[in-house]
């Protein structure tokens, strides 16, 4: 009789002990702050979490942690936002330097009278041409089919999290993704100055802003929590405002090659200009410095580039590098309901617009647009002496982008 007295309050105390724990994790990366207060996250009303909320049909779970959440809701909702404020004071109108503004050459005032209904209608086609292509089964790409649970965690790592302001981001490199990941900082206090959270996306160094340990992204998940990963992704995904930025395809890779091998990276020309050049431009003996190699006149084509995309053999040494990698391998935009899809090419309206939805406009701006960016308009002179063939097979290997984000069909490119 005393060893079960024993045995039931031993499985009370692990019980315990558990939950604590679990609760220690959360609030170790502000979950326990599960307040939303954007105003356009699906599929509620504009307005709040609050603690008595439906959490809809969610698995036993699911439901479990959607209750804990709730509890350290009611713990929270009276605590002043201090950190906020003291964001807004240094933030409304950022700093640059003379050298910052020559160089970007941009004018904050324009982003005040932006028609909010265009906008909106915008985010509704665009939204829109998604699902339907998604669901659309005579329209069909490698891992469309599968569900987000198939999804490796590993190809979740494009997925930052902010969870003070509920707020999930998938970044795509060359769609200014440097500035949003800037901004996702600011938002998630998740990098110090000198024991001061940045106020102004500007100011944070780049080496930081790309390094993985700044930002906390799904892929981390497994690692914090455990089996509790997955159900902890899925209600943030229910909860939380989600979002992206896209841009033509080819133009994308056309910025991509431009960073990477025309200007000096040693670590791309070590990893893919040497076997680019060796396998494409018969290049034997090559300099180990990309210094050297520039200085011979030796550097990567865009045909070599276009050559490596479309060899077969490429992906089966490794896929691809995230700055040419589909944007549906790195997003999931089917298995994942984005609330929000901006568009280089309207950038500036975009992310105003995207900040005054999530009720953050008061607390930063988005950092200017680079003069210098790559433009619609050279695709044709870039693409002239890639041959016909080519051509039409680099379009099959990222039509699901054109098609998914309402980019039209390049025709002058792909017909003699």
């Amino acid at each position: 009789m005393t060893k079960a007295r024993l045995l039931r309050l031993s499985v009370v105390l692990v019980s315990i002990f558990m939950i604590l724990l679990i609760i220690v994790y959360w609030d170790n990366v502000g979950t326990a702050h599960f307040y939303l207060h954007t105003s356009f996250s699906r599929p509620r009303s504009p307005g709040a979490i609050t603690a008595g909320e439906d959490w809809e049909a969610l698995p036993d779970v699911d439901e479990f942690l959607a209750k804990l959440l709730s509890s350290s809701l009611k713990q929270n909702s009276s605590t002043p936002r201090k950190t906020e404020q003291l964001l807004v004071q240094g933030s409304n109108k950022p700093v640059l330097s003379n050298l910052e503004e020559n160089v970007r050459g941009y004018d904050w005032s324009t982003h005040k009278d932006r028609n909010s209904l265009d906008q909106e209608k915008l985010q509704v086609e665009r939204q829109r041409t998604l699902r339907e292509f998604c669901a659309n089964s005579s329209f069909t790409f490698p891992t469309k089919e599968r569900s987000f649970d198939d999804i490796p965690n590993y190809e979740l790592n494009h997925l930052i999290v902010d969870d003070r302001h509920g707020v999930i981001y998938c970044y795509v490199p060359k769609v200014a993704c440097t500035n949003w990941k800037r901004v996702m900082i600011v938002l998630s206090e998740s990098l110090l100055d000198q024991g001061v959270p940045y106020r102004n996306p500007l100011d944070i160094p780049r080496e930081h802003v790309h390094n993985t340990s700044t930002h906390l992204t799904f892929n981390k998940f497994w690692r914090r929590y455990g089996k509790f990963s997955r159900h902890l992704m899925k209600i943030k995904l229910k909860k939380y405002t989600k979002f992206l930025f896209v841009r033509d395809p080819f133009v994308r890779l056309i910025s991509a090659f431009r960073s990477k091998f025309e200007l000096e990276n040693e670590d791309f020309y070590r990893r893919f200009a040497i076997p680019m050049l060796k396998l494409y431009s018969n290049h034997t003996n090559l300099p180990t410095s990309v210094s050297e190699a520039f200085g011979a006149g030796l550097k990567v084509s865009f045909s070599d580039f276009i050559q490596y995309l479309l060899d077969p053999r490429t992906e089966k040494m490794a896929p691809f590098n995230e700055h040419w990698r589909q944007v549906y391998r790195l997003c999931h935009p089917c298995q994942i309901d984005y609330d929000f899809i901006g568009k280089l090419e309207t950038l500036d309206e975009d992310a105003a617009y995207l900040l005054q939805l999530l009720k953050v406009d008061r607390l930063l701006r988005f950092p200017p647009s680079y003069r210098n960016r790559t433009a619609s308009s050279w695709e044709d002179n870039w693409f002239a002496k890639i041959p016909l063939a080519w051509r039409q097979q680099l379009y099959k290997l990222y039509e699901a982008d054109f098609v998914l984000f309402g980019y039209p069909k390049p025709e002058n490119l792909l017909k003699d």
